[in-house]
């Protein structure tokens, strides 16, 4: 039986078997995760965990899944997860010898410990699902190269050519299929020729139709062929294009704040950029790259049918591929420019939407619209030239297929005058030569698009290389429960392309269960504290500490489950009022709900509305003023009940009633909890014990609110 000793995992991970195996597992493999993380790596609702779920949580986390089979005689590979006949769930770390395996009952999560295999696989109802890691762990010891950081994301390797491999076996069919479907184009050359040398001349009618048949069968064959062959491949892709549009929005959710550069309109304009990828990876332009060194045996069969015929050919292709060359310093330069100011227009076009109802008020339109117009006549200018430029090559291809099939005939004729081949040798080399240079025109054509997937490719290459908060080969020691101590260590930090510092050697201590203003006037750094304590941002030096450990050594998703924050800028989802309460956390009761909502004020104004925390609201927020938005904003930060609450400007957009009916209940609700309020407003100070006040970015004062508030730095700080 399993020893029986004290758990590896908190009590709390062993609610779902599938989770507590799966987290046992990659404890096993040395890739420790938290609950909290792992919540916040996949997509799942608060239910309890199926296969499904499990498959995708271990897929995301770098590991293989198969399903085997289990008899009396084999237990199949491991590290696996085996369904016992009494319900329960095993989970199998290693064999220890042919006799014994280490195991552990996922729902116990007991230490692992030795099961005799006799004795176990008896109890095994059907099938095991391994779990096997898809690759070596990089070595924590060596650093990542900053370069090399895109390579390695994403859930199968390298986050784009990684999943294209995944399906590398379709790939090795598809070749194989367009060989054949070359091959039986052939057949149509050859039922001519047969048809004109043999068939005419002879009156051999019954010949004619065994051909016909023939080719019919051929013929049947390729349109079977050519069906699955599109088919594979747009399966392929669309496997493809879901793991890759899964990594790139992992990225988006992971990245560090300090590499999100640019606006919003700026990235979201990248990300579109993997349409130009997707398109790109569609049956038709895949075929078309795939069919074309099939040409060679195109180039055989004409040589050998009709002998210096296939001179015409030979010719014709370079002619085509040094066109299409000649072009491409050019057209790089002029998609790389297309790229750069679609990238603009749709930067405009994302900020002028965001904030229409602004820029209508202030009349701003004309303004933006000149913007607008300047963005479009420039993308149209480079567009043009663009067009040109392939047309250019596409004139060139198709007067080289039509002078090809001219001096293709004009050959035979002096060859079939010689005597040195029949009629139906013209016609077949026709064919074949319009089947050789058929693929490289349609290259030469597609030469533009392939430009711009690949600039769109390096575009999303670079976002994937910038930091992410979840390094590879990184792993954080679980940390569930906080005291919600907060310490700030001679702290210094500055803004990306900011020279001076936002914060300058700022330190201050606050023990857990302090409730404590942060003052002082407009850009002082009050807002950068609290995003130093989220961990949004990681300090240039010094060090943010939460109960004594550096924030850095602390998941992220560990800590800010236990934060409860109202940003600044409040925002809100599209959707019901208790879904934007409930955002963000698990396993919301709607008695949660309500009474966060109660203490927040939601209940003030949602009590007067008949659909109640039914109703629906539009994108950030639109339909409720300011300062309902902000009560359900504290509602959301309240209704998990945190150890810490980070408040930042919480109740700037509420009425002096609202905000004070807010401040008494939350005042008489705070047990033990560490608040931490970013303010300029003195009614907020009701709610602190203690008083921090900052002034260009330096510590000026603290302590206890009203020994600050007696003292000279404050009385030259108005702000406070």
């Amino acid at each position: 039986m399993i020893e029986a000793v004290t758990p590896t995992l908190p009590a709390r991970a062993a609610a779902d078997p599938l989770k507590a195996g799966l987290r046992a597992i990659l404890n096993w493999l040395e890739r420790p995760i938290s609950d909290a993380a792992l919540d916040s790596r996949i997509p799942h609702l608060g239910t309890a965990w199926t296969v499904d779920t499990l498959v995708e949580a271990a897929d995301s986390l770098g590991l293989e899944v198969s399903q085997h089979n289990v008899t009396l005689a084999d237990l199949g590979p491991v590290p696996c997860l085996l369904w016992l006949k009494d319900g329960s769930v095993l989970t199998v770390l290693e064999r220890v010898d042919a006799q014994q395996v280490r195991a552990l009952l996922a729902h116990q999560m007991e230490r692992p410990g030795r099961l005799q295999l006799a004795d176990l696989l008896p109890q095994v109802q059907g099938q095991s699902l391994a779990l096997v890691p898809r690759r070596a762990k990089p070595d924590a010891a060596q650093p990542l190269p900053t370069e090399d950081v895109g390579a390695l994301m994403g859930r199968r390797g390298h986050w784009f050519w990684g999943p294209l491999l995944q399906s590398k076996g379709v790939y090795l069919q598809v070749a194989v299929a367009a060989l054949l479907v070359n091959l039986f184009a052939i057949a149509s050359s050859v039922f001519s020729m047969t048809v004109y040398d043999r068939v005419i001349p002879n009156n051999a009618m019954d010949t004619l139709t065994a051909l016909l048949l023939g080719v019919t069968i051929i013929f049947a064959c390729d349109f079977v062929i050519r069906s699955l062959r599109a088919y594979f491949l747009d399966m392929a892709s669309a496997q493809a294009d879901a793991s890759i549009a899964d990594a790139l929005f992992e990225q988006v959710l992971d990245i560090k704040m300090k590499v999100r550069l640019g606006s919003t309109g700026n990235l979201a304009s990248v990300l579109k950029e993997f349409e130009s990828v997707r398109e790109f990876l569609t049956s038709a332009t895949l075929t078309a790259f795939i069919d074309l060194p099939f040409a060679i045996i195109f180039l055989v069969v004409i040589y050998l049918i009709g002998g210096p015929m296939v001179w015409v050919p030979l010719v014709a292709i370079p002619v085509m591929v040094l066109a299409a060359l000649a072009v491409q310093p050019k057209l790089r330069a002029l998609i790389k420019e297309s790229q750069e100011g679609g990238h603009q227009k749709h930067a405009i076009l994302v900020e002028t939407l965001s904030g229409l109802e602004t820029i209508k008020a202030m009349g701003a339109g004309a303004s933006l619209r000149r913007r607008w117009q300047e963005a479009v006549a420039h993308q149209s200018h480079i567009g043009l030239q663009t067009r040109m430029l392939s047309q250019l090559t596409g004139n060139v291809a198709n007067a080289a297929q039509q002078f090809t099939q001219v001096l293709v005939v004009t050959a035979g004729a002096y060859l079939v005058q010689k005597g040195q081949m029949g009629f139906g040798a013209i016609i077949a080399c026709t064919i074949l030569a319009g089947r050789a240079v058929g693929p490289i025109a349609q290259v030469t054509q597609l030469i533009t698009r392939l430009n711009q997937t690949l600039e769109s490719y390096q575009a999303l290459a670079r976002f994937m290389a910038h930091e992410r908060e979840h390094k590879e080969g990184q792993t954080f020691l679980e940390r569930p429960d906080f005291k919600g101590r907060i310490e700030f260590r001679d702290v210094v930090f500055s803004y990306p392309k900011t020279t001076r510092p936002v914060l300058d050697g700022v330190s201050f201590c606050i023990e857990p269960g302090q409730r404590v203003a942060v003052v002082g006037k407009i850009g002082s750094g009050k807002t950068t504290v609290a995003k130093l304590i989220l961990g949004l941002y990681t300090p240039d030096s010094g060090a943010v500490l939460i109960d004594g450990v550096d924030v850095r050594q602390i998941d992220p998703a560990d800590l800010r489950r236990a934060l409860g924050v109202v940003m600044q800028d409040t925002w809100l989802m599209s959707g019901t009022l208790r879904q934007n309460i409930a955002f963000g956390s698990e396993f919301v009761s709607d008695a949660d709900v309500l009474a966060a909502a109660t203490l927040a004020g939601v209940e003030d104004f949602v009590r007067e509305i008949p659909e109640g925390y039914s109703l629906r609201i539009g994108e950030r927020g639109e339909g409720l003023s300011g300062g309902q938005r902000q009560a359900v904003a504290i509602a959301r930060a309240l209704v998990a009940r945190p150890r810490m609450l980070v408040l930042d400007e919480a109740t700037s957009a509420m009425d002096s009633a609202a905000e004070e009916a807010f401040i008494r209940r939350l005042k008489a609700s705070l047990s033990g909890q560490t608040l931490v309020t970013v303010t300029h407003k003195s009614s907020l100070l009701a709610l602190t014990t203690h008083l921090i006040v900052l002034d260009k970015g330096r510590v000026v004062a603290q302590g206890p609110t009203e020994q600050v508030m007696g003292s000279e730095a404050v009385a030259r700080s108005p702000a406070a």
